[in-house]
């Protein structure tokens, strides 16, 4: 808890895939353009900051991990990254293992 309050916690969000983006409308909401028909807008809970500095990474932080965490995951859950082209929002440092597509006879 101490860390929480003089350092914060900080999850970084990558954003793989060609056309797929993130911004923020405003100080409370997130949109995030993935693939859909139509973007998809998240509401920020109060206590969270989040940043995007280059429009394919999140920055969110906060001063209670489990909150930090849990809307991490939420946006994640959005679009997983899929195994075959490694496509969607992972973590900074997350291995997604590919998987080798069909092959022509």
């Amino acid at each position: 808890m101490v860390k929480g309050v003089t350092d914060g916690y900080t999850k970084i969000l990558d954003i793989k895939g060609v056309g797929y983006r993130a911004s923020l409308k405003d100080s409370k909401t997130l949109i995030v353009s993935v693939g859909y028909s139509n973007p998809v807008e998240v509401a920020i809970p109060e206590g969270l900051t989040v940043e995007t500095p280059i429009p394919t990474e999140i920055y969110v932080k906060g001063i209670d991990k489990q909150l930090v965490g849990e809307f991490a995951a939420n946006v994640r859950k959005i679009r997983q990254p899929e195994p075959y082209q490694g496509k969607g929002i992972r973590y900074r440092g997350e291995f997604v293992r590919r998987k080798e597509g069909k092959t022509a006879k």
